[in-house]
């Protein structure tokens, strides 16, 4: 009995699909207006740094990190965000969000650890400056 060629490169991508983390691609509970949920495919360590129409928001983080940011109090209209962090990549790690007066968003974001080596201690980065009402907390 032969197989076609694909057979057994199908069985390797099923058995790697099946191996994989499943992330809930809808959330559990609807968001709240002037709420954004990004919910990382897996842990972030952090330390996280959220930067929202240009100015760095301060993240709420504990040291064991967590899955989900949720950012809190964010006005009507568009809102343009970027995501960085030492240890860790995203996908995307920006973009442009237009927040509804009726409800919020829920973003899934690929992330990937990053194994980057320094030589010696980085500056410490300046205190976030923020915006008025806006809120953000890793969580798991």
């Amino acid at each position: 009995m032969r197989f076609h060629p694909a057979v057994p490169a199908l069985v390797l991508l099923g058995a790697a699909f099946l191996s994989c983390r499943k992330v809930p691609l809808t959330p559990s509970s609807p968001i709240p207006a002037g709420s954004v949920v990004f919910r990382f495919t897996r842990d972030v360590r952090g330390p996280l740094e959220l930067n929202l129409d240009g100015a760095r928001i301060p993240v709420q983080q504990t040291p064991k990190g967590g899955n989900t940011l949720v950012v809190k109090g964010l006005s009507v209209g568009k809102h343009r965000f970027f995501l960085t962090s030492q240890r860790e990549t995203f996908s995307p790690d920006s973009g442009e969000l237009d927040m509804p007066a009726d409800r919020g968003h829920y973003l899934v974001t690929l992330t990937q650890k990053l194994d980057a080596v320094l030589y010696g201690k980085p500056d410490p980065l300046p205190p976030a400056e923020g915006l008025p009402g806006v809120s953000a907390a890793l969580v798991k």
